[in-house]
């Protein structure tokens, strides 16, 4: 191995980095991927999205059925959860996309390495050297002309905290061996919302506490409300502006203790606590020192094209300063960074043209400016807002929650960003990612045909709703 000098050396082996290295493969480049887990897929695939994604479709599937006679299927009876069996599924599904990974690194010549990699310096005559601790395998050298940095995130705990059997990190909620019968969450972000929408699916009582002034603060402001008054009707219990004072186990379970928002000490009691305050970097034991790389709280700075401060070491995913941890999102910084490297055709990625997607009960999607950002941008904004409850194809699949939501330049009619909750918001956002990338205005999107009785129509009356011209309310 200490022979080879691979066009480009990759460090972890997740979404950002196995899609760099099967690009990279593409485009004829002598690659290794180095991983330090048996198998490749990072957290995403064996304790991230999609597990997650699993359980959501499962509870998506058991509301339904929780309504079977609204749809005309009698004799059901009170249906019974097997939470075995929706384990095993979840688990066929990791496993089938595992081996996907493994075949897909033999078609495209990828050289796997096993072991945790770790830089040793600068170039050398144009080589890096990425020392590997193989563990029990033993040691061993890769040598590369560039290496690409795709180490990915930890979950955050909070001071004092261990995960374990009562207080839960997205690892160990995802391995239950039973639903709990209540659930406390701290945080209500992506991954805080979507565990509470499937355990509240499950039966399970539910409680989010977050420290922000909403919830999925991260979105607009209109979709942060939507989904608070939906969950508040699903039941399940919302406590912003909540800062955490304490957790404590108990002979049944935790006690979550905070100060509400009017300043009240309040006590929560849960089988289960979710911590999910966010991700932290794992760039710890890399050799970042060895190099001209300063990370700041653990995130590494790049330039438009993934470029570090070291020449010739990139980094891409939940490793870099001031992009989403998203697996989309590092997927594609991998796949911008090999075609610059192959001397291909590349765009830098665009921090306002990367969706995000919250896969609770209803979905959420969005892309480009909120509101408030336009606003704060000095663009004179006009809004467009479309309810699905006047979509024909929202009743056929009886979800009415929700809206989609255009924010528009006044001026020039460009639109700056849109913003959907609702039945597959996930899957609709995708129109509007290719309408800010092309730099489409309201106008050209208002004359554009959808296809009828769908959900994507609801967009189209989104976009006609700017301009006061929704034809369906």
């Amino acid at each position: 191995m200490p022979d080879t000098i691979y066009d480009v050396a990759i460090l972890g082996g997740g979404p950002a980095g196995y899609t760099a290295a099967i690009r990279a493969g593409q485009y004829g480049l002598k690659v290794a991927l180095i991983e330090k887990a048996d198998k490749l897929g990072g957290t995403c695939l064996h304790v991230g999205c999609i597990p997650t994604k699993s359980l959501l479709f499962n509870a998506e599937v058991y509301d339904y059925l929780k309504h079977a006679k609204e749809y005309g299927i009698d004799g059901l009876g009170e249906g019974q959860l097997n939470w075995q069996t929706v384990l095993d599924r979840k688990n066929q599904i990791i496993g089938k996309h595992t081996k996907g990974l493994d075949f897909l690194m033999r078609k495209n010549k990828v050289t796997v390495v096993r072991g945790w990699g770790k830089l040793t310096g600068p170039q050398k005559n144009g080589v890096l050297t990425i020392a590997v601790d193989g563990g029990g395998g033993g040691s061993s050298t890769v040598q590369a002309k560039n290496v690409i940095l795709a180490t990915g995130s930890d979950a955050k705990l909070l001071p004092g905290l261990t995960a374990g059997e009562t207080i839960l990190t997205n690892i160990e909620i995802l391995s239950l061996p039973k639903i709990p019968k209540s659930l406390a969450i701290i945080g209500a972000g992506a991954v805080g919302v979507e565990f509470g929408s499937i355990f509240r699916s499950f039966g399970a009582e539910v409680s989010i506490i977050e420290f922000l002034p909403r919830v999925v603060p991260n979105e607009d402001e209109d979709v942060s409300r939507e989904l608070a008054r939906v969950f508040k009707k699903r039941g399940i219990d919302i406590n912003v502006g909540a800062k955490v004072e304490k957790v404590e186990t108990t002979k049944t379970g935790a006690k979550v203790v905070f100060t509400a928002s009017d300043g009240k000490t309040v006590e929560k009691e849960a089988e289960k606590v979710l911590v999910a305050v966010g991700r932290g970097p794992r760039t710890e034991g890399i050799g970042l020192e060895t190099t001209k790389i300063k990370p700041d709280r653990g995130f590494i700075k790049v330039n438009e094209w993934m470029q570090t401060d070291e020449p010739g070491i990139y980094a891409i995913g939940d490793i870099v300063a001031g992009m989403p941890q998203l697996a989309h999102s590092g997927a594609m910084a991998g796949m911008v960074v090999v075609a610059k490297i192959a001397g291909k055709y590349a765009r830098p990625v665009r921090r306002g043209r990367i969706p995000g997607c919250t896969y609770t009960e209803p979905q959420i999607g969005s892309v480009g400016l909120t509101e408030a950002q336009a606003k704060e941008k000095g663009y004179t904004v006009k809004l467009g807002k479309f309810p699905f409850s006047a979509n024909s194809k929202a009743s056929i699949v009886g979800s009415h929650e929700g809206f989609v939501k255009v924010v528009a330049d006044a001026k020039y009619g460009e639109i700056l960003g849109v913003h959907i909750i609702g039945p597959q918001a996930t899957e609709l956002i995708a129109e509007a990612v290719t309408a800010l990338e092309l730099e489409a205005t309201v106008e050209e999107m208002m004359f554009t045909i959808h296809a009828h009785p769908t959900l994507s129509e609801a967009l189209l009356d989104g976009f006609g709703a700017v301009e006061g011209m929704a034809i369906n309310v």
